[in-house]
């Protein structure tokens, strides 16, 4: 190896200029005694589920000499049984993590010559996902349009509905860049904040575009709060994407799926790899599905603390944002990376999201909250509230 810096090789090998200069996503992974910085399930799996995911992955293991069933069938019939709405197998599409299957969506949706529209603050990998295959990245913006969040931002208002999305604004935003994509998020991240149903129809109805709802966090929403899935019918160019990664606790096992017209699956099998989901994948996440009723009972638990934590927060005179996922965007604070360097010189990790003023932390076990909450209260008295 020559004494030439990664930096400087880079340089020289013929990447994609669209890619030049930019960073890789990723949240840190340090070695604290509280981590609540990636929106894990803080809850182990428990045993009977462990059990069974090994049982079925000893059952596959004998014949890894073959390929898995590339329709991965079974998994689609169980999936399709948890969602419900009268769902069918061949609606359903599963890939590994959430992500993957964006990508796919978007190999399959956009590409060169193509914009995808998302509406920030939110899911950070969107536009990395977007760029990877290709695609024009439009950063739409939230609030009312004289009142956009980087203004709201600025001025330090603790509105809580200043990152909601709203019809008329985003019907105007979409009409003008016209996108082969669109993503709305609900719950978004990292606001946490769910979406009405009646943007989800008018962004349908305002593109000839494929309109991506992402739920991955649906399960941790507050009661009433309606899922895109019951808009499906009659919509061929609506996609619901969720994920196992977060109520069901199976961040390791890296299975996202999506719910859209048969149609929408036919395209994504012009771009995913072959047997792109693994026997064992397919045999954890069936084991996990049929324990589904276990595996989601921490969730009313989390639900609970991530309410307590807005309390909380709130009682320290901050502004949390209204959430209906399992992690809190905390506002009104005077520097933020001087509270998030406090909170991990005390053992916490939570989430600086790029926000001024803001941080995001998750919900974990109650043990973990009091300590992060402990710590936000002595981290304040270092860093105060502005008055």
């Amino acid at each position: 190896m020559s004494n030439e810096s990664r930096a400087e090789v880079l340089a020289r090998l013929p990447l994609r200029d669209d890619l030049r200069g930019r960073t890789p996503y990723g949240a840190p992974q340090l070695e604290v005694p509280v981590r609540l910085n990636t929106n894990e399930n803080s809850y182990d799996v428990p045993g009977e589920v462990v059990a069974a995911i090994l049982e079925g992955v000893r059952q596959q293991a004998r014949h890894l000499n073959r390929y898995p069933d590339r329709e991965f069938t079974g998994l689609r019939e169980d999936l399709a049984n948890y969602l419900g709405h009268e769902l069918e197998a061949d609606q359903i599409w599963a890939a590994n993590g959430s992500n993957e299957v964006l990508q796919q969506l978007l190999q399959a949706f956009a590409g060169p010559g193509r914009t995808v529209l998302g509406f920030t603050p939110s899911y950070s990998m969107h536009p990395i996902i977007t760029t990877g295959t290709g695609a024009t990245w439009v950063d739409g913006k939230r609030g009312r349009a004289d009142q956009v969040v980087d203004q709201v931002v600025d001025q330090g208002t603790d509105d809580p509905h200043q990152f909601d999305l709203h019809v008329e604004e985003t019907v105007e935003q979409i009409r003008r860049h016209h996108p082969a994509v669109t993503f709305l998020c609900s719950p978004n991240n990292p606001t946490g904040t769910a979406l009405d149903l009646e943007v989800v129809k008018a962004a349908y109805e305002a593109t000839d575009g494929i309109v991506i709802v992402d739920e991955a966090y649906h399960e941790f929403a507050r009661v009433g709060t309606p899922s895109a899935l019951s808009l499906l019918e009659g919509r061929e160019r609506l996609v619901v994407s969720r994920t196992m990664s977060k109520a069901f606790a199976l961040a390791g096992v890296r299975l996202g799926y999506l719910a859209a017209h048969p149609a929408v699956n036919d395209a994504i099998r012009l771009v995913r790899l072959p047997y792109h989901l693994s026997s064992l994948t397919q045999a954890a996440a069936r084991a996990a599905l049929w324990h589904s009723d276990v595996l989601l009972d921490t969730v009313e638990v989390i639900k609970s603390e991530r309410d307590r934590i807005v309390t909380s927060v709130q009682e320290l005179g901050l502004s949390p944002a209204p959430s209906d996922a399992n992690f809190v965007l905390i506002g009104g604070l005077n520097d933020e990376k001087a509270i998030w360097r406090s909170l991990l010189s005390r053992g916490v990790l939570i989430r600086d999201v790029g926000l001024p003023g803001f941080l995001r932390v998750t919900a974990g076990t109650p043990a973990e909250n009091t300590t992060f909450l402990d710590a936000l209260a002595d981290s304040l008295l270092d860093a105060p509230v502005p008055a």
